[in-house]
């Protein structure tokens, strides 16, 4: 991955909006939906083994959760026919429990017909509401307004609102396999899998793909994102279909697997976050949700099993870093995972950063500011977790060529298989994570906090680490001459890696050790009323707030750097 990076936008792959497969799947909408409700009714069939009694029992269950859902977490978002939709499936299921008359054919059809109705509604709700004048004025606001943040910020004056002088592209650096995606979208269908640290991350994405020059994607976003109009707005212009965490039953999570999977297999590309959730810890992301991304290898098959076996319907997984200097929400993200994983060693305090206007902040902080955020496309992968060429071809190890679609044969024939397909995810995930840590991009910041903590461990080698989180930070100093020392460490074996193609180093990185020692100090965190790290008045390292250099030390988890302290 070259030091370069984009400075330009790329020409739309399809410039005809009836060309973009999104376009193409709301013009089908009403069919679709149909189609992704019938096929999770098939789907629940196959799990509970046409057994009747198996799918009373789902149905009574999806029955009992949801009516608990409607009393015990209402959102102004849902349908005001709810209580009348569960009231009759309740009616239903009753009738059919005490009639006594009905053979097992009649019984059989009635649960049939109560499975489809729920999967139908479920899949109503869950389809995206894509309209393609709606993401042309969303993709405009948030160039317009990014655009505007950054020559305010770098062009005083007043007339510095409507100056172009910067572009976003000198403040968003993208770099990676950029070309490569333009190649395969126009070929096959992507499935871009980005790691996930800020809220931020979404509209970002959004907007590289915009930059790409690539058509508009689909993703899975919160259905609470949909209690505020505005936010509605907006999630619908950019291709979000709705995901309902609240729904923990068979029937809506097989629906939601299956959107997914005939969407891929409708040729739409997609947006997965395969962490599920922002890092709390700052880490990337190790132990992936396989469900979405089970859909993907689901999605290929299926496309095997249709006979698309050329490049049209192969399904390509490209990984994506999202590198910043500092997160919004590390304050709290890491609260609540020191809380989650120390339990009663650690007392969680109130988030700071909860109200709009603190995200407003943000965003005026971010621009006005010299820090700047790098976009890393990867190498694109099969379902397998093979790399793929430009053309599309799978490449294993040995650098042959191999036909993705013999994984999926028995006989000589395709077949389902859902404990291969399991184990294909498992794998699939792997590798995602491996290419997370190689596309990876360091950054002066990551390097002065992890050495920083690493430092302070090795001076309190009996603490655990949770003792050590409540230290008094001003009994924590750090001579500079010895951070300096091991800081170069770090930074030498970072290099070797980046050498081996294990990492990559941001342009700053370059620049002479002290240099990259102030650049990161002046970058870590920078947003936050207590920062990571500071010099003090004698020129050596202080912290003024342990959780975060916590936080932002643990973006270089993984990589055995530890082992230099």
């Amino acid at each position: 991955m070259a030091d370069t990076y984009i400075k330009h936008k790329y020409e739309p792959i399809l410039p005809k909006k009836d060309e973009w497969p999104v376009v193409k799947l709301s013009k089908n909408r009403k069919d679709f939906v149909r189609k992704v409700a019938d096929a999770s009714k098939t789907s629940v069939l196959e799990i509970t083994a046409e057994n009747m009694d198996l799918l009373r029992e789902e149905l009574e269950t999806t029955l009992y959760r949801e009516k608990l859902r409607m009393k015990q977490n209402p959102w102004a978002v849902d349908p005001d026919d709810e209580k009348e939709f569960w009231g009759k499936v309740k009616s239903s299921l009753v009738q059919l429990s005490a009639d006594s008359s009905l053979t097992k054919t009649q019984k059989k059809k009635k649960y049939l017909e109560i499975l489809d109705d729920i999967t139908m509604r479920y899949s109503e709700e869950i389809a995206s509401n894509f309209v393609h004048t709606h993401y042309k004025v969303t993709r405009r606001i948030v160039t317009f307004g990014f655009s505007r943040l950054l020559n305010a910020a770098r062009v005083k004056g007043f007339k510095s609102i409507f100056s172009n002088q910067f572009s976003l592209q000198d403040k968003i650096q993208i770099v990676g396999e950029t070309d490569q995606i333009r190649e395969l979208a126009s070929k096959g269908t992507i499935v871009m899998v980005p790691t996930h640290f800020s809220n931020l991350d979404s509209i970002l994405i959004g907007w590289i793909i915009s930059v790409l020059g690539l058509p508009p994607f689909i993703y899975g976003a919160g259905l609470n994102l949909f209690n505020i109009s505005i936010f509605a707005y907006f999630m619908n212009a950019l291709g979000a279909y709705k995901v309902d965490r609240r729904k923990k039953n068979l029937i809506y999570l097989e629906t939601l697997k299956t959107y997914s999977s005939e969407a891929l297999q409708f040729g739409v590309h997609s947006l997965f976050f395969p962490g599920g959730t922002r890092s709390r810890s700052g880490m990337i992301e190790k132990k992936l949700k396989l469900g979405l991304l089970s859909t993907a290898v689901e999605a290929q098959r299926a496309n095997f099993e249709k006979g698309e076996d050329d490049v049209i319907g192969k399904i390509f997984i490209v990984p994506v870093t999202i590198n910043y200097h500092f997160v919004l929400e590390a304050p709290s993200l890491i609260q609540e995972h020191l809380a989650l994983t120390g339990q009663e060693r650690y007392y969680k305090e109130s988030d700071e950063f909860s109200t709009s206007y603190k995200i407003s902040k943000f965003l005026v902080k971010f621009f006005t500011k010299g820090s700047d955020i790098s976009v890393s496309v990867g190498k694109a992968l099969d379902v397998l977790g093979n790399y793929v060429d430009n053309e599309g071809n799978s490449i294993d190890r040995n650098g042959r060529k191999i036909d993705t679609k013999d994984y999926f044969l028995y006989n000589g024939k395709v077949t389902v298989d859902a404990q291969r397909e399991e184990e294909y995810t498992y794998h699939l995930g792997k590798r995602i994570v491996e290419e997370f840590h190689k596309i990876n991009r360091v950054f002066s910041s990551h390097l002065v906090a992890f050495t920083a903590f690493q430092m302070i461990k090795r001076e309190n080698k009996k603490m655990d680490l949770y003792n050590l989180l409540r230290l008094p930070e001003e009994d924590v100093v750090i001579i500079y001459n010895e951070f300096k020392e091991e800081c170069q460490k770090v930074l030498d074996k970072i290099q070797e890696l980046e050498a081996e193609s294990k990492v990559q180093i941001a342009p700053h990185m370059k620049m002479d050790i002290d240099s990259i020692i102030d650049h990161g100090l002046a970058n870590v965190g920078m947003y936050h009323a207590k920062r990571p790290l500071v010099k003090n008045s004698m020129g050596n390292i202080e912290t003024q707030d342990l959780n975060l250099l916590y936080y932002y030390h643990n973006r270089l988890h993984g990589y055995d750097l530890e082992k230099l302290f």
